[in-house]
This record gives C-alpha cells, sequence and structure tokens, in this order.
C-alpha cells in the first residue's frame, strides 16, 4: 500500500481579490514523483509554494482549506521556518549563494543546528553525493559556486536542499534554465533521489512529466482537472480538456 505524504483538501487561495486555486483536493504519495502539469498562470507553481508556505511572502494572500504533513496541517500546526526544513524547494533559475560550494551546502545544517565539523564535512559529502555532484567539485569545496555551469549550479541547489534532510523536495521547472545535457542530468537525478524523498514537480514540458514521474496533475484556470497514474493521463485520458492539452489542441 502506498502511503500518502501530502494530503490537500479544499484548498482554496486568493491573491488579493483574484482567486488563484479552486478547491484543490488530491493526495501526494511518498516515494514517488508527482508532476504538476498545465498552461502558464493554471495554478500549478501556487500550489507548490502551497506546499511549504512559501505564499505566505506574498502580501494580500489567502488560503483556505487545508494541507497536511503526514497528518500535520501545515498552516495550524507547523511553522514556517519547521516546514521548510522538512519540505525543500528548488527554484526554475539556480540560485547558488555568494560563498563557497561547501558553504552553499552547509548552510542549512547550520542554520537549523550546530553540527561539529566532522559532522558537517559529513553531511555536505553525503548531500552532494546525492546530487551527483561530489566527483566534480571534490576538490574545489572552498572555491566559490558562481563557477559553476549552470546545470552544476542546480545540482548544488538540489545538494542544499537535501542537506537537511527533508521528506519532500519541491522543484518548480528545475530544468527550464538548462541545456539539454543538463537536463538529461537532471533527470536522471530525480529519478534516483525519488527513493529517498518525495518529489514535488512543476513542469512545462510534457516529454519530461512522461519520463520522471509516476502521477501527474493537470490543472486548468485554478482547478485541477485529472490527476491519475501518469501512464493513463498521457494514454487515457478521462476528461477532454486533458486530452486537448496534451495532444497540443489547446
Amino acid at each position: 500500500m502506498v502511503l500518502n505524504l501530502i494530503s490537500i483538501d479544499g484548498l482554496h487561495l486568493w491573491y488579493g481579490a483574484v482567486q488563484a486555486l479552486r478547491g484543490i483536493t488530491m493526495a501526494i504519495p511518498a516515494g514517488q514523483v508527482t508532476a504538476l502539469i498545465g498552461p502558464s498562470g493554471c495554478g500549478k507553481s501556487t500550489l507548490l509554494k502551497c506546499l511549504n508556505r512559501m505564499n505566505d511572502l506574498v502580501e494580500g494572500c489567502r488560503v483556505e482549506g487545508t494541507v497536511r504533513l503526514m497528518g500535520e496541517d501545515v498552516y495550524r500546526d507547523l511553522e514556517p521556518t519547521q516546514l521548510r526544513r522538512r519540505v525543500g524547494m528548488v527554484f526554475q533559475k539556480p540560485s547558488p549563494f555568494p560563498m563557497s560550494i561547501f558553504d552553499n551546502v552547509a548552510f542549512g545544517p547550520r542554520t537549523h543546528g550546530r553540527p561539529g565539523r566532522g559532522e558537517l564535512e559529513e553531511i555536505v559529502e553525503r548531500s552532494l553525493r546525492q546530487a551527483a555532484l561530489w566527483d566534480e567539485v571534490k576538490d574545489r569545496l572552498r572555491k566559490g559556486a558562481g563557477g559553476l555551469s549552470g546545470g552544476q549550479q542546480q545540482r548544488l541547489c538540489i545538494a542544499r536542499a537535501l542537506a537537511v534532510g527533508p521528506e519532500v523536495l519541491l522543484m518548480d521547472e528545475p530544468t527550464s534554465a538548462l541545456d539539454p545535457i543538463s537536463t538529461s542530468r537532471i533527470e536522471e537525478l530525480v529519478d534516483q533521489l525519488r527513493r529517498q524523498v518525495t518529489i514535488v514537480l512543476v513542469t512545462h514540458s510534457m516529454q519530461q512529466a512522461v519520463r520522471v514521474s509516476q502521477r501527474t496533475a493537470f490543472f486548468l484556470a485554478g482547478e485541477l482537472v485529472e490527476y491519475a497514474d501518469t501512464g493513463r493521463i498521457f494514454t487515457m485520458p478521462r476528461d477532454p480538456r486533458t486530452e486537448r492539452y496534451i495532444t497540443g489542441r489547446f
């Protein structure tokens, strides 16, 4: 039986007078990649940011409904800092901090605790290995992260998110700014990481959703139109709006 790590029930969200999400109800299973697809402005990134309360930072944002992480209400039971340690995020554009590679990865563990030098080195190495970056940077850990390529910077951001041991990793179009080779490496990494951390991925690429996800949700105008196993969504969609979107007739 698959465990549902995140449960969303009747979620509505407004930015001022504009409603961006309308009654979203869905469960996100543990140990899988769940892809969120749909046209620009459909609400998929807005939903993603509800899962770690990044929308709290937007003035005039109002939320109704519930989001639960392992049964705990994200908006009532958990402090944002505590939540964001458990639910990490990787953004569209690589965003390494202006510091060394080592300090980028060590930033989270230092913020959430005071690990000893040896423990910190172990965390940094383990996180960089998880992000498939260790062999490329192990001899220049004290050099600035700005010297890395775009694909390496994005994997560094993934390592930074993994360093605090999250249960969930949110990825908001993590390959849209990368070349095809770097994109392929990130996709391979996503497939490997789902064995250790549950992943929710926003993507504009339906081919990417097919390649890396086990579940896919299609959003349109703030509504969840259809949510099912990825194979069924792309071969036997039940809603004609889903079929029009995936066949390019939307």
